[in-house]
């Protein structure tokens, strides 16, 4: 056992010109298990339909290209430092 986890995002071929970008962390039947398709514009060129709301781009010059978006926009870091609140002083009862 190597100890690695299994990469959570996968480029499948499934066709001479077309992959689909999967996510592992839904089961095979669940249809969010896709994340893209992926398809072969020219020979310098691939489209993606996302099937995701995800805000990148839908042309690539690989298929690779747009795997590699898909981890680095799950994989940002979404922590923010606290925001912080006014503190007021109770107010005199008169």
């Amino acid at each position: 056992m190597t100890g690695l986890a299994a990469p959570r995002f996968e480029l499948r071929k499934v066709a001479e010109h077309e992959w689909l970008i999967l996510d592992h962390r839904y089961e095979v039947n669940d249809p969010r298990r896709t994340v893209g398709c992926v398809y072969k514009v020219d020979e310098y060129e691939v489209e993606v339909m996302w099937m995701r709301e995800i805000p990148a781009a839908t042309r690539y010059m690989e298929p690779i290209d747009a795997l590699e978006e898909v981890r680095r926009f799950e994989e940002r870091d979404r922590s923010t430092r606290p925001i912080t609140i006014p503190h007021l002083p109770p107010l005199i009862a008169s």
